[in-house]
């Protein structure tokens, strides 16, 4: 294990939103790009700073390419909100009002004929209207093009990172205070919820409360099931606080648990610390995977172990690297992602533990530090 003395988190400067257009430009030109078009999404935040209120069928589109400045057309009645929230001064912003033609607009800032990654979260009648305006142009997907992005975090991105991970370190520590049994599971989500907002979250994307058997499916949303005496109960949430991601689990039990409970959950324990401690710079994602199953597969429950190990982390809670048989994509200095592996036993109960860990120089931190052990709860 590696340690760091952890920095606060500091704006964004307005260099640093021109420096990764910079680069993302020079980038793109490495991946046989001609330039970039970054629809309302992670990538236009992260580019920027600007997060669009709402996103509508209206276009708006930031276009970067090498021979000019970078441009940013939003329909006109959000142009106020695009200057006060965008944080780089280069950044030229141009409008286009409601009964003229976005597209024709936008066709002055892609060069014709040529060959633009373009976000994964563009909306197909954007896409379609460009190529109509465009009819030379063609259109690759960023994450396909560019998968490592935003993978590779500076030192202000991780300490964004780290205090979203000791706010969800909080939330769980609150949670086990916190009364199950006789509650529905969406009592204890809301719960959870609440938690992460008091500690610091502007945005929560999921509170997973999987008890019983309903822990045998790793995607559970909270229910009406009443959680009951005895259930292993799979506790799964995160969301934004700065901008930056959470995400962690932790598998409890409800008063004494079956020994089987706990034979599980020491096998998944032993399968994310080996999962953890393969990383290291150079390393091939899909080492990380390798890993954690190995352990799994070897105690006879490598067929409910039925997801990656991991995935990246960063302006979204999901987000490349995948930690996952067939990623060979090596390990880099700064990169974050989870180590999650699982056991899910059909109608029976599941177990799942996860922490946030970061590749450093000479190997890795996790983000998450509460503890690991079957953890019981009334």
């Amino acid at each position: 294990m590696t340690t760091t003395e952890r920095t606060p988190p500091v704006p964004f400067t307005s260099e640093d939103y021109a420096a990764r257009m910079r680069r993302v430009v020079a980038d793109a030109g490495h991946a046989g790009l001609d330039g970039l078009v970054v629809m309302p999404g992670p990538e236009l935040f992260w580019l920027t700073g600007y997060r669009p209120t709402a996103i509508t069928e209206r276009l708006t589109m930031l276009a970067l390419t090498p021979d000019q400045e970078p441009t940013l057309l939003v329909p006109t009645l959000e142009r106020p909100d695009a200057e006060g929230a965008v944080g780089a001064p280069s950044l030229t912003i141009v409008d286009w009002g409601d009964g003229e033609d976005p597209f024709a607009r936008a066709s002055a800032l892609i060069p014709e004929r040529t060959t633009m990654g373009i976000s994964d979260s563009a909306w197909a009648m954007h896409l379609l209207g460009l190529q109509a305006a465009l009819p030379g142009s063609s259109y690759r997907s960023l994450t396909q093009s560019l998968p490592m992005l935003r993978a590779v975090k500076d030192a202000n991105e991780l300490a964004r990172l780290e205090a979203a991970g000791a706010a969800a370190d909080a939330t769980y520590e609150q949670i086990l205070g916190v009364r199950f049994a006789g509650r529905k599971e969406t009592e204890v989500a809301a719960d959870l919820a609440r938690l992460l907002r008091e500690f610091g979250h502007e945005q929560v994307d999921f509170t997973v409360v999987g008890s019983g058997p309903n822990g045998a499916n790793p995607h559970h949303e909270a229910g009406e099931r009443r959680i009951e005496q005895g259930d292993a109960v799979v506790l799964d949430f995160g969301g934004l606080m700065n901008g930056y991601g959470s995400d962690t689990s932790r598998t409890v039990c409800v008063g004494e648990p079956s020994a089987e409970v706990r034979e599980v959950h020491e096998i998944v324990r032993q399968a994310q610390q080996a999962g953890v401690e393969a990383a290291r710079p150079g390393v091939a994602c899909q080492e990380i995977d390798r890993a954690a199953r190995k352990t799994i597969t070897d105690a006879g429950y490598g067929e409910q172990f039925i997801h990656r190990t991991g995935h990246g982390i960063g302006t979204t809670t999901h987000e490349p690297p995948y930690m996952i048989e067939g990623e060979e994509q090596p390990l880099l200095p700064g990169m974050c992602f989870s180590v999650e592996p699982g056991i899910y036993l059909a109608d029976r109960f599941g177990v799942r533990i996860e922490d946030i860990v970061t590749v450093t120089e000479t190997g890795w931190l996790r983000l998450n530090n509460t503890e690991h052990r079957l953890r019981l709860v009334e």
